[in-house]
């Protein structure tokens, strides 16, 4: 029976290593020096000179221009791309401040962009300087709150190697806070839905919920659990905390579904959210998740598509066939001991007829 075990062994042994083997992606960067730096002129009105953002504070109607210096060290004249951007908040609770895809919120009455100024291209010479100017113009009426965003400066270039076609490309960013008084204001936070959709191509539940003041939201805490509607049982769960919100922006939080299919029918999502100086908000919110809906998200979920290229029906052929040949051997081999038996035992009893 050595043999039959030492076979038994390989063939499970063969289909550990095909079942346990994974695909596996990887990533790599590479970073380059750039004769591109800049350096932020902070004009009179700076409200906080002990950063290194621009913190003006404005008057209603005012028109001022601020100056970035962007200096090239370099032996090449190089172009840098400008974007001016209102600031938003992402599904981390990070706030962003350059270019992104994020909605601005309705509740935005006056955007960044609308009221600061400035080239979109700017070319510097070979070993120079240049001053970048920003036209800036405050609404009419006096505002309480704040207003962001962010000045994005990037430089534009190839590598050596023309044929790769490989662009280097380097950032920078400048924040811009304008405000008019100390008005404090309290922060509002308004539910928008909750709705089915991916992260990554994973399946995930999101809340797309308002900060809906001209205010900043630090450390902020959001607890969500989502169950069947007339159910108590949590199905999808997530906690962050540390979190942030710009002022006027929205959020989509999301709730992974942890690889699992999703499943139409009706649900019901318990929202907490908590901030600093005891903020609260709590929400219970209905909502469905269609069929089509789910089909279309299982079929895109690349948890899912893994699972599936999975060939079970190989692995169950593969498994019976060597289950089928371990049984043939071992009959065999039982079939040829009895066989061997007899042939003993009949050599036995010839033996004694002649004596």
């Amino acid at each position: 029976m050595k043999k039959t075990s030492l076979i038994c062994f390989a063939v499970i042994l063969y289909i550990g290593l095909i079942i346990g083997i994974l695909p596996t992606t990887g990533q790599a960067a590479q970073e380059d020096g750039s004769g591109f730096t800049y350096k932020v002129i902070l004009p009179e009105n700076q409200h906080n000179k002990d950063v290194g953002y621009f913190d003006l504070r404005m008057t209603p109607s005012q028109e001022q221009t601020v100056t970035i210096k962007m200096n090239n060290s370099s032996a090449e004249e190089i172009t840098v791309d400008v974007a001016l951007n209102s600031a938003k908040t992402n599904t981390n609770g990070v706030i962003e401040y350059g270019p992104s895809k994020l909605e601005k919120d309705a509740s935005l009455k006056y955007d960044f962009a609308d009221l600061v100024k400035g080239e979109k291209t700017v070319k510097i010479p070979a070993k120079q300087s240049v001053e970048y100017k920003l036209n800036i113009k405050m609404p009419d009426s006096q505002y309480d709150g704040v207003i962001s965003g962010g000045i994005y400066m990037i430089q534009k270039g190839q590598t050596e190697s023309q044929k790769a076609m490989i662009k280097n490309e380097y950032g920078y960013m400048v924040g811009m806070v304008l405000t008019e008084t100390d008005v404090a204001i309290t922060p509002e936070l308004k539910l928008n839905k909750v709705y089915a959709n991916q992260q990554n191509y994973r399946n995930a539940v999101f809340i797309n919920y308002s900060n809906t003041q001209p205010a900043y939201i630090d450390d902020m805490t959001v607890d969500v659990q989502v169950m069947k509607k007339g159910s108590s049982e949590v199905l999808y769960d997530t906690k962050q905390n540390k979190m942030r919100m710009a002022p006027n922006s929205q959020i989509n939080f999301p709730i992974s579904m942890n690889g699992e299919k999703m499943v139409a029918g009706e649900y019901v999502a318990h929202v907490v959210i908590t901030t600093e100086n005891d903020g609260k908000w709590t929400w219970e919110q209905n909502f469905e998740i269609t069929n089509e809906e789910a089909d279309k998200f299982n079929q895109e979920d690349v948890s899912l598509l893994q699972e599936s290229r999975v060939d079970w029906s190989l692995i169950i052929i593969v498994v019976a066939s060597a289950l089928g040949i371990i049984l043939i051997i071992f009959f065999a081999v039982r079939f040829l001991r009895k066989k061997n038996q007899k042939k003993t035992k009949k050599k036995k009893k010839s033996s004694k007829k002649k004596r």
